[in-house]
């Protein structure tokens, strides 16, 4: 099975969207929507790694089905606001890359220059 990439995502979700006459909702609206999901992700993962178990009549839904309805929630917000999420993930990474290469302990055992001068 080929994977998807994130502009192929992002393209069904626009097919998806085209198909109806109210196409896609405000940036607010789709804030509030993307909220929502996050705040039932959040809940399943309380459930499944926290302390609060779930009630007897509550739906078996997984970490990874709420996952899901994050990321099309993200996927909607992106089209709509005409974000190439793939560009956007790129820059971000070159980011972190730069920015944060130092920030943790690194398994290979290398440290940030100014860390080796400390030593001195």
């Amino acid at each position: 099975m080929t994977k998807k990439t994130l502009y192929q995502m992002q393209h069904e979700v626009d097919d998806y969207i085209a198909q109806f006459k109210v196409g896609y909702f405000s940036p607010l609206a789709q804030l509030a929507r993307m909220t929502e999901e996050v705040g039932e992700l959040a809940r399943e993962v309380n459930h499944y790694y926290g302390e609060k178990q779930k009630k007897a009549n509550e739906a078996p839904n997984t970490v990874a089905e709420e996952l899901g309805d994050v990321f099309f929630a993200l996927l909607l917000m992106a089209n709509s606001l005409e974000i190439d999420l793939t560009e956007v993930f790129d820059q971000n990474m070159a980011k972190f890359n730069q920015r944060d290469h130092y920030r943790f302990e690194r398994k290979d055992g290398t440290r940030a220059p100014e860390d080796e001068n400390a030593l001195n």
